[in-house]
């Protein structure tokens, strides 16, 4: 398989997946005037098992038994822990302190082991690259490793073969996994949409930079506050169109899933509508990815409190 992956190896990575993951729903909202692609509905409440699954099935007997290792403000640990008992492999994940608590516990109970020794997420890849070294586990990356981009782009397989005429795909981006997924699996022939929050640019600021640049994510959209886009993402993603959109817009588009389409998603998963409905993106016929399912409840009451 090359380094950047192509559209055979998203057909592949759905071959290795096979039935062990849902087909998620593919929903029309009248008032939103598009569909909704509902990843939220997934394994472990993100398309992330997708990747993880196609990653863990890549490993040789050794790296089984030495273990695999990620890093992850949520979704990714939880896939990641989810696809390794499922491969009866041992997992550690690295998080951060003041990471979901939701999350963390998630994870826990798909049978990970978690580690919070880091006050942050750029500390969080210094703690990672240090857990490597000694525990010789296998990582599986959470945006930056052509099999996990692979199984993500297999949400743009089952867009293409439920809304064959769909002129757009919009979606959320932390760093960048996701997007470049479906752009590998779509891009020919399907406008892809890159959306991110104004507080998490990781990857706006790496493609206008050329190289992977750290940032200090600060949105409420926990799920895309990566500190820093992956090299692949940046290859990939560098000519989409881009936009980013405030908290005030993703709170709001929030609220307009649980109120009117009745997803009860979390903030990440509201940033591409956020797009859509605030008039940034012109298109006749959009499919809005909607990932991301983990929300605590106090987060969840605190947003839709606000009229």
């Amino acid at each position: 398989m090359a380094d950047r992956p192509t559209r055979d190896d998203v057909e592949r990575a759905r071959r290795t997946i096979g039935d062990r993951l849902a087909r998620t729903p593919l929903l029309h909202s009248r008032t939103l005037g598009a569909h909704l692609k509902c990843e939220l509905f997934q394994r472990t409440g993100s398309f992330k098992v997708r990747g993880a699954l196609n990653k863990m099935s890549s490993l040789t007997d050794d790296e089984k038994a030495r273990g695999v290792i990620a890093i992850s403000a949520g979704n990714h640990a939880q896939a990641v822990a989810f696809a390794a008992a499922e491969s009866g492999i041992d997992a550690l994940v690295v998080m951060w302190r003041d990471a979901s608590a939701q999350k963390i516990e998630a994870t826990r109970g798909y049978g990970a082991i978690v580690d919070l020794e880091a006050t942050d997420p750029a500390n969080a890849f210094k703690r990672l690259d240090q857990l490597i070294e000694e525990s010789g586990r296998t990582l599986v990356h959470p945006f930056d490793d052509p099999l996990v981009i692979a199984g993500a782009g297999t949400v743009g397989l089952e867009i293409e073969e439920d809304a064959p005429d769909a002129d757009a795909v919009i979606v959320g981006v932390g760093g960048g996994g996701l997007v470049s997924g479906i752009q590998t699996a779509l891009g020919d022939h399907v406008r892809v949409i890159a959306v991110e929050p104004a507080g998490s640019t990781a990857l706006h600021t790496g493609i206008e930079r050329g190289e992977p640049t750290w940032v200090t994510p600060t949105s409420i959209a926990d799920g895309l506050n990566a500190p820093v886009a992956g090299r692949l993402p940046i290859e990939i993603c560098r000519d989409l169109e881009r936009h980013l959109v405030t908290e005030d817009e993703i709170e709001n588009a929030f609220r307009f899933l649980y109120e009117r389409t009745k997803l009860a998603c979390e903030p990440a998963a509201a940033a591409a509508t956020a797009a859509w409905l605030s008039g940034k993106i012109d298109a006749r016929n959009p499919v809005i990815v909607v990932s991301g399912g983990n929300v605590a409840g106090k987060t969840a009451a605190a947003i839709l409190a606000v009229p």
